[in-house]
This record gives C-alpha cells, structure tokens and sequence, in this order.
C-alpha cells in the first residue's frame, strides 16, 4: 500500500478547537453537535437520498447564496423532495446558526436536505411520510496554506462519472459512492485525489471539484455534461470572459493535461486550488500566473457580492 502520510486533500482546512462544540441546526433546534442527530430511519442514512449545498461565509454573508439555492431548489424539485421552507426560511436558519456559533468569516456550511425519516426501512420514496430532514452544520473552516504553496496530486482513476440516465452528475446528492470509490483508487495509487474521466474518456472533473488546465494562456475545462455544475466553475468562466482570458469548454484528453502549463481545481471550500502533478507528472513550472490571476478577480467578486 502507498504511503499516504503526506497526502491531503482539497477540503483540508486549519486545526480550530472551536469546532468541537459547535451548535447544528436539526429540523427547527439548534443544538450542540454531540446532541446533534437524526433518526436512523432517516432516508439519507438509508439510501443517501438527499441533496446538499456548501456554502461559505464571508463578512457575515453567504457568498452567490442564491446560486446555490437555485441549484438546491431545482434539484430538489427534479427529484420530488419538497423541502418545506422558502429561500428566505433556509437563509433565516443558516443566519441562526451562524450566529449561534458567534462566526461571520472563515465559515463553511454544509446544508443538508433529506427525504426524512422512513415508516419502514425500504427503498420507496413514498415511505418517507414525516416530512423532510434539515441539518445545517456551520464549522470555523480556513483553507490550509499549504495547499497552495504545494498544490494537488491528482490520479487518473478508472471509476468514471456516468451518464445523466444512470445518476446525472448535476445532482449534489448525498449518494457520493462513486466519488468515494474514485477517491479511494487515487488514494491507493498515491496521489491525494482523483482526476475522473466522462464516458467518452475525456477529461471531466475530480472526485471532490471541477477541474481547469491553462495552455497557452488559454483556460479550458469539460464541457459539463457530465460533471457537478459548480457555482465556482462558473463564476471563473465568467470572470475570464469578463477579464478578456480565452476560455472553452470542450473535450480534451488527458494529452492535453499532462502537457497544461497549469492546472487549477474550483469549489466553494477551497475557490481556486492548484494542481501539482498527473499521474506523477508534473504540471507545467510551477509559475500559474493565470491561476494567480483569477485568484484575485474571484476574491473580489466575494467582496463584491458580500459587501455590507
């Protein structure tokens, strides 16, 4: 087995005691996370059947909120869980969270939505008859340094994300196997993450983020049909339309990923995260002027959008 020791992962964040008694919010209680629980009925238990969004806070406010709503409600809708709460209902209970822990940056939201608790332990939505489950966990959450002065080590994993009629890959469920299973073969091949190709064998994203290569001064990322449709992926697009960088999306293989001049990772934790290697390849010279670049515009649409 590889050595993993000084392996880390887009997600990793600075050690922060307070996170050991921080309140969660459960169906309407704000409690202390060792109070915090649901039942084990509950239909995400059971099968994962629920959606999430990761949000994070920023001067007291969640940043593109009503993107994120609008991906939670549509998917939601998509797949019949009527969540029971208006937008406005779900940002009063994140800001009572927040609150409740005393925190207005450098916080990161997990809000979870579920089918609910089950009459019986079968797969049947229809006995999911309690109406949904609602978590809200809010933690102190900094991205670690090092993850930008090092970057990701990325490994090509034959576990791919699959086509729209067997799970859509829009779908921000709490069914994540498939990017477990992904996670785990890059683990074990020794890299920190995996880079996870579409059907066709293109390029698609990694098990945890959307995926970006520059060439030439030129951004490229897939095309989307297969991947989770990041609020992040889509504010760089954007802004490198905006700023005059040329930008596609498109089908490339891993030809044209080895030979990037970078490589970049986006999400909502960790924004814009570099790529170290490929399959032990290392990516471009390490300079990512471009990533640099998109850096400080992304920081200022925060700002912008979180502004008092």
């Amino acid at each position: 087995m590889s050595d993993t020791n000084h392996s880390h992962s887009t997600h990793d964040a600075e050690e922060d005691v307070r996170n050991r008694d921080i309140k969660i919010y459960v169906n309407g209680d704000i409690v202390h996370r060792d109070e915090a629980k649901v039942s084990v009925y509950d239909s995400g238990f059971m099968l994962g059947d629920g959606m999430w969004e990761g949000m994070r806070l920023y001067n007291g406010k969640w940043a593109f909120f009503d993107e994120h709503m609008d991906r939670l409600y549509n998917s939601c809708k998509s797949v019949s869980i009527d969540i029971g709460l208006s937008k406005e209902e779900l940002l009063e209970a994140m800001n009572r969270t927040a609150a409740a822990n005393d925190m207005t940056e450098d916080a990161h939201c997990r809000l979870m939505i579920t089918r609910g608790r089950k009459a019986k332990p079968f797969q049947h939505p229809g006995l999911s008859r309690f109406g949904p489950t609602i978590v809200i966990i809010v933690e102190h959450s900094k991205p670690k340094s090092s993850l930008h002065s090092t970057g990701i080590r990325l490994a090509t994993v034959p576990q791919v994300r699959g086509l729209p009629m067997s799970q859509d890959a829009k779908y921000n469920s709490h069914s994540k196997l498939n990017c477990v299973i992904a996670c785990l073969q890059a683990e074990q091949a020794g890299a920190d993450e995996a880079l996870m190709l579409d059907p066709n064998g293109f390029v698609n994203t990694t098990n945890a983020c959307n995926f970006f290569i520059v060439r030439r001064g030129e951004v490229w990322t897939s095309t989307g049909d297969y991947c989770m449709n990041g609020v992040t992926r889509q504010k760089v697009i954007d802004l490198c339309r905006q700023d005059g960088i040329p930008v596609f999306e498109k089908n490339y293989s891993l030809y044209e990923a080895y030979g990037a001049d970078e490589a970049f990772l986006t999400g909502t934790f960790g924004a814009q995260t570099p790529v170290a290697s490929i399959d032990g390849k290392a990516i471009g010279t390490g300079e990512r002027l471009v990533m640099a670049r998109l850096q400080q515009l992304y920081k200022a649409l925060v700002r912008e959008n979180t502004a008092g």
